[in-house]
């Protein structure tokens, strides 16, 4: 077991975990095998079906599933937020509990975390950047960890008790606003725009958020940071760590990376990079050779700050479940096609969590409806096209459209590689902005 772990080190301590989510269930489980006693709330009643529900109960794990309430809270010492869950709406419970910590899920992960940390954030190609980083580093010979945001959680990390060179991290701000002590070797600001203000009180708390990614730094570690905002980041006393700033070069000819933004994401990788002793030539072989596996939850890119991937791949319902599991940001779906069978209706509690749009499109329209009608909601279109483009104009920035149809490709394909195929060249012709929703 790892040093900063210990089996009773929470003993006797009181935690609660909010949202069951992927970071929620992590966080619950990482408590629980510190000692503490833990209570896992989330007011959708459906959230956990009753094997997750076993599981976590054999685990010691109280869950409480549906509206907060006071009582949920009492006692609490230590209170888990999963993203996306702020603390403003659970003013009334946390009252309760008055003195209680309260964090997300990555600044507790970070407690216990003896590894280098290199940290991604910025409004748009945080998932890019931290893959070609974790890439870069592992061809140069580093034992890497990716997480975070993009897709495992840190805690999860820490539970599978395999130690690494160094923890690469996507990290968004909703994770960064619950965070007190996190403290990375490198952090890396890839951008800024307006986003998420729906959750933020203004684009002043998003970029306080955002900068909380620097505030524990030292003037031993590395901040990376956009050049065209020196003249803003100069003027603030944001972080004691060297900073260095990039903009797009051509320093990487070679790559699968189209774009202006990636040219930027680029730079800002070798950067992070270098900082743990990768060369230059290093580097070169590693960004020509970078390209996510087609079609198995590939991120494909993202436009006015949607992010697609293509899972077409997912050809039954366990693997568009794993799909789904994979985000903890709003995900909409693309499904439908030859359905093969399976149990759609297992999938409710998860797309009820995790989906808030559906589209469907080709055949099985309507075993698709019928199963999930009540877990988000849905429409139909005939084709591919009609379906990414409705999904595209209805998204906000920070979504997922997800291609992982659960069914194989007959009906309008040839085969699952088609598919994906299509779903990128349908991409590729939307508009970079979307008109005002």
């Amino acid at each position: 077991m790892r040093a900063l772990l210990h089996e009773k080190q929470l003993a006797g301590h009181n935690a609660v975990v909010v949202g069951a989510a992927v970071s929620g269930l992590a966080a619950a489980r990482l408590l629980a095998r510190l000692g503490a006693d833990v209570r896992l709330l989330d007011r959708n009643p459906d959230a956990l079906d009753a094997a997750s529900r076993g599981e976590l109960a054999g685990q010691g794990i109280e869950i409480a599933l549906g509206p907060h309430a006071p009582q949920h809270f009492k006692d609490a010492q230590l209170v888990v937020l999963s993203p996306g869950v702020p603390v403003a709406k659970l003013a009334q419970f946390l009252a309760v509990c008055q003195g209680a910590q309260v964090v997300s899920e990555l600044e507790l992960a970070s407690w216990f975390t003896e590894e280098p940390i290199l940290a991604v954030t910025g409004t748009n190609g945080k998932t890019t950047t931290t893959s070609l980083i974790g890439h870069i580093l592992e061809q140069a010979g580093k034992r890497v960890f990716v997480g975070g945001n993009i897709g495992t959680p840190l805690s999860l990390h820490l539970l599978a008790d395999a130690p690494v060179d160094v923890v690469v991290l996507e990290v968004s701000s909703f994770q960064l606003q619950n965070v007190q002590s996190f403290h990375p070797k490198v952090g890396a600001l890839l951008n800024f725009s307006a986003n998420h203000l729906d959750y933020h009180a203004d684009i002043e708390e998003y970029l306080q958020a955002k900068l909380k990614l620097f505030a524990r730094m030292t003037p031993d570690d590395l901040a990376i940071l956009p050049l065209e905002m020196k003249g803003e980041l100069e003027a603030r006393a944001f972080t004691k760590a060297r900073r260095v700033y990039f903009t797009a070069s051509n320093r990487f000819p070679d790559n699968n990376l189209p774009g202006v933004h990636n040219r930027n994401n680029m730079e800002a990788a070798w950067l992070a990079c270098k900082a743990f002793g990768v060369t230059e030539e290093q580097a070169h072989a590693a960004v020509a050779s970078f390209k996510p596996l087609a079609h198995r939850i590939e991120p494909l890119g993202e436009k006015d700050g949607v992010l697609f991937v293509d899972d077409s791949k997912a050809t039954t319902v366990e693997a568009m479940r794993a799909a789904i599991e994979s985000f903890d940001r709003p995900v909409r779906l693309l499904a439908g096609g030859v359905f093969k069978g399976g149990d759609l209706t297992a999938l409710r509690p998860l797309i009820a969590a995790k989906v808030v749009r559906i589209g469907l499109f080709g055949a099985s329209r309507e075993i698709f409806e019928e199963a999930l009608k009540d877990s988000a909601p849905l429409f139909w279109e005939p084709t591919l096209a009609n379906a990414v483009t409705r999904l595209y104009r209805e998204a906000q920035a920070g979504d997922v459209i997800l291609l992982s149809p659960g069914t194989s490709s007959f009906d309008l394909y040839a085969n699952y590689k088609e598919r994906g195929k299509d779903f990128a060249r349908i991409m590729s012709g939307l508009p970079e902005k979307r008109e005002a929703n």
